[in-house]
């Protein structure tokens, strides 16, 4: 912990080698954030984006070194999660891709390697499988703890679809559904009205102490108790 210290100021940052942004997936904080960064850091700096679906071909245009730039998709919990998923976008040379290949597995972390394409591999699959557990609840199929058991014990995951959409943040889930339907122009990623409303009430699940469930979470994601009131 000696070895970290903050800044709210990128004036700060001392010549790294390495920079990972991790803003909110908006793509104008993040473009911004690029800009920014391009200015201060040296040409050989790498620039890798924690983004869920933002395209990092988009991301490398607005950097004086395009080809330095890279996705490197972190799990969340971060600490608890074994992969890292990296994203080359038109610009990435091959140097840069190994080393952050190498730099992910110097983590411990299992890569995989993924197109620059909207949602790339995790989320490409996942957001699709949550918002339609959020239509099925919006339509009164069934309950939440229902539509959550049945994929749970059905399908041998760890936890339910509208569980995993409140830890992951509901903002951030139609954040990435939006940037789905918007970029591939298909109805079948089009959010679910109920996602939409929860986000314009403020229920983001964890983060706010309310989503689908409301919960009092402790400081590990995997662990919470339904509040009692």
């Amino acid at each position: 912990m000696n070895k970290i210290r903050t800044t709210v100021s990128m004036k700060d940052i001392d010549s790294p080698d390495f920079v990972i942004e991790a803003a909110s997936e908006n793509v104008e904080i993040k473009t911004k954030i690029f800009q920014e960064l391009s200015k201060v850091v040296s040409p050989d700096c790498v620039l890798a984006s924690n983004t869920s679906s933002i395209s990092i071909t988009k991301l490398a245009s607005v950097v004086q070194v395009p080809s330095n730039v890279i996705g490197m998709h972190f799990m969340n919990p971060v600490p608890v999660m074994k992969l890292v998923e990296i994203i080359p976008g038109l610009q990435t040379s091959d140097g840069v891709l190994e080393l952050t290949k190498a730099f992910a597995t110097a983590m411990g972390k299992t890569v995989t390697v993924s197109l620059d394409s909207p949602g790339f591999i995790a989320n490409r699959l996942l957001m699709p499988y949550i918002n339609e557990a959020v239509i099925a609840l919006q339509e009164g199929l069934a309950t939440r703890e229902d539509i959550d058991t049945t994929m749970k014990l059905g399908t041998n995951v760890p936890m339910g679809p509208l569980t995993l959409a409140d830890f992951i943040g509901l903002d951030t889930c139609l954040a990435i559904m939006n940037v789905m339907h918007r970029e591939f122009g298909d109805s079948k990623y089009r959010p679910a009205v109920l996602l939409q409303k929860y986000v314009d009430a403020g229920w983001l699940g964890k983060k706010s102490g309310r989503g689908f469930y409301t919960r009092l979470y402790t400081k590990y994601a995997w662990r919470y108790q339904d509040e009692i009131s």
